[in-house]
């Protein structure tokens, strides 16, 4: 698994910026100007998006640290899944409960037929 550079200034240069229109309200200032950012990370393919401000600095600076949480998450080491096999005594409890499920049913059913 590869591990990413969380850096800014080497971000900067993987990264492509795509300044866009957001959307919801803010009327005619949010609708004419290209405030909201999306940022590409090219060599992991994350996409990150910020239009939470009117400015667009303050919109790449929060994408920026947006796109640094994932890299450090993608960073960290995953544990290893370690397969668990039921013990007899959790297995034979199962199989009881299971039994009693079924007694109860079937003493159900017997009710049911005796009334009709």
């Amino acid at each position: 698994m590869p591990r990413y550079n969380t850096e800014l200034e080497t971000l900067a240069g993987e990264v492509e910026i795509h300044p866009f229109r957001g959307s919801g309200p803010g009327g005619q200032h949010r609708n004419k100007v290209e405030s909201a950012i999306r940022l590409l990370h090219k060599p992991s393919g994350i996409t990150v998006v910020a239009s939470d401000h009117k400015l667009q600095g303050k919109n790449r600076e929060l994408a920026f640290e947006r796109l640094q949480r994932k890299l450090v998450d993608l960073n960290k080491p995953r544990k290893r899944r370690v397969a668990t096999k039921p013990s007899r005594a959790a297995r034979a409890r199962r199989l009881e409960q299971k039994r009693l499920k079924s007694r109860k049913k079937a003493l159900r059913r017997m009710i049911g037929t005796a009334s009709d």
